[in-house]
């Protein structure tokens, strides 16, 4: 065991808490001396269910339903919901609920967890139903929370009146209005944090659009519905009304492969009302489709060979000077699309892109100074002593590649260089295959073209050896003229 329990204070709801808090002035509870301080995020977390609940204002101080609240001694949502039931004139309904909240739960199934209808359990204590199938109520239980309600009726003062149990969601929705839900399969429900909650399929419940969840069942990552009712859309407006508001979305669809735009009603993560968005903003629909364009990668671009040679050709030059020369790698160009975003304006669908010209973005990335030393410092091709011009490869920033016949480079006596570089140079056979990888050329004409020459000469008896490769002829015939 642990040398010590863990304080209640680091665990428990603190919404309560909170409340006594606003109550006695404090705005800050690191002015108060504690023997264990309350997480600043779960107390955090209290205060904004006191918002929701109509406790505290947008301030922080303390509001008229927020008294009243405390004067229960309740768990602020247990008040919330008597204050309001009695509002609504279902005071003893409303009491009967916050006694089955607060109690274990009255119905009991020994195979499997019982069904998470609280309309059955407020059935059972108006005494209309005394089971349901395997399940079965507990009558000790059953007293209990007929007690608890008789006790929370007198406090409250409500008259005695009938249990309605079809209330039984929008008295729950009341004290829990986070956890109000919507139905997205009839296995999974969308609570208003936006969090997704499973539901059994086969429960009645499952046909419901809306429910308000009072408990919630299994871990974190999986929770599962235990204790819930079905709400209707009227109910919700209701009594719910000053959190819904209108919200244009303009975003990225996966999917479709396009960007869409959308008026939503929303409540929190619950989608009420949608219309398609006639006029959206134009900047919007460019950074929702720069978004969709970093999401699906960059290969997704329209790049030619040329605008992927001019890519390799400004990442070696940042390479050696990163202060100077922008980076142009894939990583670097899908962390920030700013290059890209101006271009997308007019566009929606990702296939739209494929009228860019990629070379041209790299480009419009350099400034005059830099454009014109662009071919000078990394260029495209290089001229070899047999006069043609042979294309370098920059993919490895180290150093460029250029894959060149043996033949043409006779009379070359040094490695050529670019921006400095020596670069790497596969002198290739008749049939194009590397025959020598090096960086130093005069050191391959003094040692290794003997034994190259030797090897090639019997395979490639027409073409050219020379016994002096610096004096020889370049050539990129089989033999000189």
């Amino acid at each position: 065991l642990p040398p010590a329990e863990r304080p209640e204070i680091l665990e428990a709801d603190l919404a309560g808490l909170a409340l006594e808090l606003a109550l006695w002035g404090v705005r800050d509870a690191e002015t108060l001396r504690w023997l264990d301080a309350p997480p600043a995020a779960a107390l955090q977390q209290a205060r904004d269910l006191l918002r929701l609940l109509g406790a505290l204002d947008g301030s922080g101080h303390v509001t008229d339903e927020g008294r009243e609240m405390a004067a229960l001694g309740l768990h602020p949502r247990l008040a919330h919901l008597l204050l309001r039931g009695r509002e609504l004139g279902v005071g003893a309904t409303a009491c009967a609920l916050a006694a089955l909240l607060s109690e274990r739960d009255v119905l009991r199934r020994a195979d499997a967890p019982p069904p998470p209808d609280l309309r059955l359990r407020l059935e059972a204590l108006a005494g209309q139903r005394s089971g349901s199938g395997a399940a079965r109520f507990d009558a000790s239980a059953l007293q209990r929370v007929r007690q608890a309600a008789r006790h929370l009726a007198r406090k409250l003062g409500v008259a005695d009146a009938p249990i309605q149990p079809e209330w039984a969601g929008r008295l729950a929705a009341l004290a829990y209005p986070e956890r109000i839900a919507q139905r997205e399969t009839a296995q999974r429900y969308r609570l208003a944090t936006g969090q997704r909650v499973a539901l059994d399929g086969h429960s009645p419940l499952a046909n419901a659009p809306f429910l308000a969840v009072a408990h919630l069942s299994g871990s974190g990552l999986h929770p599962h519905v235990a204790l819930a009712a079905p709400l209707d859309e009227a109910s919700l407006r209701a009594d719910h009304g000053a959190g819904i508001a209108w919200a244009e979305r303009v975003a990225w669809d996966a999917a479709s492969e396009r960007v869409v735009a959308e008026r939503a009603e929303e409540l929190g993560a619950l989608v009420l009302a949608e219309s398609t968005l006639p006029d959206p903003d134009a900047g919007d629909v460019a950074d929702a489709l720069a978004e969709g364009l970093r999401q699906a990668g960059l290969h997704r671009l329209p790049w030619t060979k040329a605008a992927r040679q001019l890519q390799a050709r400004l990442a070696f030059l940042h390479h050696h000077q990163p202060d100077a020369w922008p980076d142009v790698r894939d990583d670097a160009l899908a962390a920030d699309l700013s290059w890209l975003r101006p271009h997308l304006y007019g566009m929606r669908r990702l296939e739209n892109v494929s009228r860019l010209d990629v070379a041209g973005l790299l480009l419009a990335r350099l400034d005059w100074p830099q454009r014109q030393a662009l071919d000078r410092r990394a260029p495209s091709h290089l001229e070899v002593p047999s006069g043609s011009r042979i294309a370098l490869d920059y993919a490895d920033p180290e150093a460029p590649v250029l894959a060149v016949r043996l033949q043409e480079v006779f009379g070359l006596t040094e490695t050529p260089r670019v921006d400095g570089v020596a670069v790497v140079l596969h002198l290739l056979s008749p049939a194009q295959r590397p025959v020598q990888v090096t960086r130093d050329l005069a050191s391959f004409w003094r040692e290794g073209y003997f034994d190259v020459r030797k090897d090639l000469r019997g395979r490639y008896p027409k073409h050219y050896w020379p016994d002096d490769p610096l004096v020889a002829e370049p050539t990129r015939r089989t033999r000189p003229r």
